[in-house]
């Protein structure tokens, strides 16, 4: 044992340290060094059983005190070595660190013969670049699942009940031993015979074959708030799969698509267009009309504009879809529109336009 390394030390602990910070290295390291995390790695798995061992030893009130005493020698020959360490309050890490991977179980939160809630569903939906900006109200047609009327939700053959499973004899959950790296090991699992329910349905309803659940069309409102965008989702709380043992009902995740616009761009909350102005009005200035998620409204071109000039219309973006009284901005690029055909006197007057400004032609 002479080569053993010392039980704190490979903890990374104090030898005053308490039974939380035990705990507590030990999961830091077994989450590090496990297998599962780190295949076909020797160096990593001799960590995870070295630091397995010395959490064993160091958890345990008695043991921790004899090696205080003794140091490793108190586990040689007589002792019990390592093979035979007691792994008893290691699952509930292995399963707070894994999902419980001496077995699966998951601990005592998920025991399925409680009230459990239902799973959410997902769908989307598909919407307007203007609804997007100013929110609508969509109805969607979905099939949900319902508590059957025929059993009352219980699976049963109208006239009977569920059984307690004589397995688990309704815990829904029983011991189960495995071979580990470390030797055999105790774990707890759903019952396989009842599948973590607790109850065994012998004459399964007609209607619901057992399931305890009817699929039925529903209408169901979603209201899309304003602002929002292409990719969010809209919870529909309690509109999810049914719960099992009274259990609440999961919620429904709408993803909602917006359509791409004709006129806009959008980036956040502010929007972008590009408007064509004329030769002249861009050389004199004048009024515009600009095209807006609210309506045209007019703007006051400067004289000698010149194209790819950006202007910007305050609070005439998108609202933000948390405070809808908060918008963003609109941004319009100007582009002079230069003319592909002229007649005789527009040509004429560009004309005597350029010899006045002193050009040759």
């Amino acid at each position: 044992m002479a080569d053993k390394r010392d039980y704190y030390e490979v903890l990374g602990v104090a030898k005053t340290a308490t039974d939380s910070e035990l705990k507590s290295a030990y999961r830091k390291l077994a989450k590090k060094y496990h297998p599962d995390a780190n295949p076909d790695n020797e160096e990593a798995a001799e960590k995870f059983k070295e630091a397995s061992e010395a959490y064993s030893i160091l958890s345990d009130p008695e043991k921790r005190k004899q090696y205080d005493q003794f140091g490793h020698a108190a586990f040689e020959q007589g002792g019990g070595g390592y093979q035979d360490f007691n792994f008893g309050g290691m699952d509930d890490i292995f399963g707070d660190i894994f999902g419980s991977f001496f077995g699966g179980g998951g601990g005592r939160s998920s025991r399925r013969n409680g009230p459990m809630r239902g799973a959410n569903l997902r769908t989307s939906i598909s919407i307007s670049f203007e609804e997007a900006v100013f929110g609508c109200e969509k109805e969607l047609s979905l099939n949900l699942k319902e508590e059957c009327p025929e059993c009352g939700g219980s699976g049963a053959k109208k006239g009977t009940e569920p059984e307690t499973c004589t397995n688990c004899n309704g815990s829904g959950r029983v011991m189960m031993r495995q071979q580990s790296i470390f030797g055999m090991m105790q774990s707890e699992q759903d019952c396989p015979t009842c599948r973590g329910t607790g109850k065994i349905i012998k004459e399964k309803c007609s209607k619901c074959r057992g399931t305890g659940f009817i699929t039925k069309k529903n209408k169901i409102q979603v209201s899309v708030p304003a602002g929002i965008d292409d990719g969010m989702s809209i919870r529909v709380s309690g509109k999810g799969e049914p719960g099992t043992m009274g259990g609440p009902r999961g919620d429904l995740m709408v993803e909602v698509h917006v359509a791409r616009s004709r006129d806009f761009e959008r980036e956040d909350m502010n929007i972008f267009s590009a408007v064509p102005i004329s030769f002249t009005k861009a050389a004199l200035g004048g009024t515009i009309r600009i095209k807006t998620v609210d309506g045209e409204v007019e703007y006051e071109v400067k004289a000698g504009t010149q194209t790819n000039t950006r202007i910007r219309l305050r609070g005439k973006g998108v609202p933000s879809v948390r405070n809808k009284d908060r918008r963003g901005d609109h941004y319009v690029t100007l582009i002079v529109d230069v003319p592909t055909k002229l007649s005789h006197k527009q040509k004429a007057a560009l004309k005597e336009y350029a010899k006045a400004c002193g050009e040759d032609k």
